[in-house]
């Protein structure tokens, strides 16, 4: 990686608390519906390419950021960059996307996208996120795919 920080002093923000786990949770009789708050959990704990830090403590990714259909088999998380001309936007939505397309049924349509407004390529980065064809050429790179799994290794 790069020796050069392109946020040298990232905000950092509170972790949100652990969900609580109710008896339902526990009975493997119940069908449970995959919600926003199970998606964000999975999304969390991803590490910044950057720093060692978690995507939730640099508030790149946020519940209120996800969005899920269980019933139509859609999941939408937007996340958002600490600069807006951050440079590791397309690798943590690649991360994102690998960490739900790897985690999730094949029956979910999956879309990452960048917040509006809050990075100055968000259109054309947005567009190689929804590129599948994209997406699968860039995990056949085997250094960017070697990067994508760091930040996939959870250490949150």
């Amino acid at each position: 990686m790069d020796d050069k920080l392109e946020n040298i002093n990232p905000k950092l923000f509170k972790k949100t608390a652990a969900r609580p786990i109710s008896e339902i949770d526990l009975d493997d009789s119940i069908e449970d519906i995959i919600d926003s708050r199970e998606i964000f959990d999975l999304i969390r704990g991803l590490n910044d390419p950057e720093h060692p830090l978690t995507l939730e403590e640099l508030h790149v990714v946020e519940e209120d950021n996800v969005e899920v259909s269980d019933v139509e088999g859609i999941v939408r998380v937007k996340f958002t960059p600490t600069i807006p001309h951050c440079s590791m936007a397309t690798l943590i939505g690649l991360s994102i996307r690998v960490k739900l397309l790897r985690s999730l049924p094949p029956r979910f349509k999956i879309s990452v996208e960048i917040s509006p407004g809050t990075h100055a390529t968000e259109h054309a980065i947005n567009k190689q996120l929804a590129d599948k064809e994209r997406v699968a050429a860039a995990l056949e790179n085997a250094n960017l795919l070697e990067v994508v799994n760091q930040c996939l290794a959870n250490n949150g």
